[in-house]
């Protein structure tokens, strides 16, 4: 089994969730939006992280939902504790604030082994409507680390399928040539990349080379704030220069630029300049900022001189852009299932035949290097 392979929940059994959080209100609130779901069970609850590490060696949840400021011992001491312990396997979304404060603390739990989190539902209303916006959101990014056993023994994720966007399926291309094809000489980069992201960008952003000659484009999906900080802890780390893109910036080489939290992100040709437009249109595929949006405009100024990279991620967003992209002649690489914290994004477009290399993680940038010659 790959590193972060899926649990099988076994016939008959659900998902054990244990939820840690100082609020008596929010306890509440989570168990019973979870429990609504009957692949869900909350085992527990404990006010603080000192009690939750307790609860976790008493109940052996499969998650914990976790925040961040509670008394004697927060969210990330307890965090950091789980994860050098013999419960390390457990799966952790932490509980964030829309604030620079909440986005700081869930980018410090990203880095130490959080493997998602959820925003808190603020000014929403009733408690029903509390309830839904939680619902929502968390119910999916539990699911998205399981894979459920059916009735006759078949494992079947419980995570959305792509079947279930109301999409017409895929028609698988030709199976990919793992060898060398004529192509344009790549002009641009293109990732797209969501659960798991942060982590996986920081791995991979300081192993490009100071003098990478091509422009970079990234969509993580986040929101507002937590893009920036992004940016701002990758170009900490990285030899190229990374930033929030802005309306307007120029898409150079050895740059790097990460869409704007709620913001498409498109590229334009424009004269001999190839610049960046924003907009706050109806999001795809339940994602603002989309990779679909970013691989068409890619593909409207690129064309087959670029290389489209899927890191992992929950979901399909990526899948149609890609397709565009591989009929046009680009070069497509996809993270593998071993070393994706979720293989949704990058799988559904190895599924559909559409990746021309399917590589680890740490093997993303050596084919880049790879594609453009070495360059």
């Amino acid at each position: 089994m790959g590193i972060f392979s899926k649990k099988v929940i076994r016939r008959g059994n659900r998902i054990r969730v244990l939820v840690v959080d100082d609020s008596v209100v929010i306890r509440r609130l989570v168990t019973h939006a979870l429990e609504e779901d009957p692949a869900l069970d909350v085992v527990g609850a404990a006010p603080n992280g000192s009690i939750g590490l307790e609860r976790v060696s008493q109940l052996n949840p499969d998650v914990i939902t976790l925040d961040v400021e509670m008394p004697e011992m927060d969210g990330l001491e307890m965090l950091r504790r789980l994860r050098q312990s013999s419960n390390s396997h457990v799966r952790v979304i932490m509980f964030s604030t829309l604030t620079e404060r909440g986005a700081e603390a869930t980018m410090e739990a990203l880095s130490l082994g959080a493997d998602d989190y959820v925003t808190k539902a603020a000014n929403v209303g009733s408690l029903d409507r509390s309830m839904t916006a939680l619902r929502d959101e968390l119910v999916p990014k539990i699911k998205q680390f399981f894979t459920l056993e059916g009735d006759h023994g078949a494992a079947q994720s419980v995570a959305p399928r792509v079947a279930a966007s109301g999409l017409e399926p895929v028609k698988p291309a030709a199976p990919a040539n793992p060898g060398f094809r004529p192509m344009s000489p790549p002009r641009v980069i293109a990732i797209g990349v969501s659960t798991g992201g942060p982590t996986a960008l920081g791995t991979i952003m300081p192993t490009f080379p100071a003098a990478f000659p091509l422009p970079i484009l990234i969509v993580q999906h986040m929101p507002p704030m937590f893009t920036r900080l992004l940016a701002e802890r990758l170009q900490a780390t990285s030899k190229l220069k990374v930033s929030e893109a802005v309306e307007g910036a120029v898409v150079e080489p050895g740059k790097v630029l990460i869409a704007p939290g709620d913001y498409h992100m498109r590229v334009l040709k424009n004269g001999v300049k190839t610049t960046v437009t924003l907009d706050q249109g109806p999001t795809e595929n339940s994602c603002r900022p989309s990779v679909d949006v970013l691989f068409r405009s890619v593909e409207e100024a690129y064309g087959p001189a670029t290389i489209s990279v899927i890191l992992t991620g929950m979901g399909y967003d990526g899948l149609r852009g890609t397709e565009v992209l591989k009929a046009n002649g680009a070069w497509v690489i996809a993270q593998d299932e071993a070393t994706s914290v979720v293989w949704g994004m990058p799988g559904a477009v190895v599924k559909a035949g559409l990746a021309d290399c399917v590589v680890p993680l740490e093997g993303v940038v050596p084919e880049i290097l790879r594609r453009i010659g070495g360059r």
